[in-house]
């Protein structure tokens, strides 16, 4: 038997690879099963035709068909910002995969503080929002892309602090030790804060990838594509659809890590940890990706200053209320 022996370096390369394959092909079947779920919940077909059984292709299709679109960069662009923009959008997306556990051992790096690099790392994308916004000397690009900044910076702080809270819970920053102190799951145990935090991380998600109901930024009806509304062929796909779907997938995946126990069973019974971690955490991941689309297809659209008091005066208040109750709880519960 062949025994293959790999430094540090080669095996965090061979990691990074296999990120960077798993990530754009998860990007394709998120695009898919939105099309789909879509489709299923508005009582019409969807894609049928390319590739065959029910469409299977069809998002790879568009990605062909983008390809072969034409880059037009605006003549009055600021051509190295309106280049860069993509790129400043979607790798801290592909930097949020690096520290999420699939597994117990399956995770490019377990780093001490993986909550504070999740969280850290995740705000970056509202640079890259803002100068493809600014850069594409557009009206309606500008407008979308403060809207952007805005409900960024006001809805990032409800998933900072349910995440802080679950670290307060698990007594660790470590995303492969918060997983490993949920006994139960986090969003059943303690009773009542652990759903409440979840259902504010679920919205502060949502409001922080721009999807319906809190898809001002790119409200098509009055701005277009917002931010993108200039981007052609590839850098549109990178700036905005992979952006998208592989940031749904990550923040699933959190919240997954976070809520769901990760890998491990659904409910600390011996007969179900014969499933494999891989397994758990697919399926949780699946459930957390049909969840946000669900929510996605069933609420209006809200209005800038509808959007801007919900988390305002709504979901920050009750975040802190919550900080207080998970404090409580460690202090004093059983």
């Amino acid at each position: 038997m062949i025994e293959i022996t790999l430094t540090d370096w080669q095996i965090l390369l061979v990691k990074l690879l296999i990120i960077l394959i798993v990530v754009p092909v998860g990007a394709l079947v998120g695009g898919y099963v939105l099309h789909k779920e879509m489709a299923h919940m508005q009582h019409r077909l969807g894609p049928m035709y390319a590739g065959g059984w029910h469409g299977w292709a069809q998002t790879l299709a568009d990605g062909i068909k983008f390809a072969y679109k034409e880059d037009i960069i605006p003549a009055s662009a600021d051509k190295r910002v309106f280049s860069l923009a993509p790129a400043v959008i979607f790798v801290p997306v592909l930097l949020l995969y690096l520290v999420i556990p699939i597994d117990q051992n399956l995770i490019v790096e377990d780093l001490d503080v993986g909550l504070f690099f999740l969280l850290a790392i995740g705000s970056v994308g509202s640079i890259g929002v803002l100068m493809a916004g600014w850069s594409s000397a557009n009206k309606y690009a500008l407008i979308g892309a403060l809207r952007s900044a805005g409900q960024l910076i006001a809805y990032e702080l409800p998933i900072v602090l349910s995440a802080a809270a679950i670290a307060m819970l698990a007594g660790t920053l470590s995303l492969v030790g918060i997983v490993e102190a949920q006994d139960w799951p986090y969003i059943v145990w303690p009773p009542g804060i652990g759903l409440a935090l979840f259902l504010l991380f679920l919205a502060g998600a949502m409001a922080e990838m721009a999807l319906p109901p809190f898809d001002m930024p790119v409200a098509e009806s009055e701005l277009i594509t917002g931010p993108f509304t200039e981007y052609t062929g590839m850098r549109f796909i990178f700036g905005f659809f992979f952006a998208e779907t592989a940031h749904m997938i990550a923040f699933a995946a959190i919240g997954t890590t976070l809520f769901l126990g990760g890998y491990k069973p659904i409910v600390p019974w011996e007969p179900l940890e014969v499933i494999p971690g891989v397994l758990w955490f697919f399926v949780k991941t699946s459930f957390m990706v049909f969840l946000l689309l669900w929510v996605r297809f069933s609420f209006p659209r809200l209005r800038e200053d509808q959007l801007q008091k919900f988390a305002w005066k709504a979901l920050i208040p009750l975040s802190l209320v919550l900080i207080l109750a998970t404090g409580a709880w460690i202090l004093y519960g059983p």
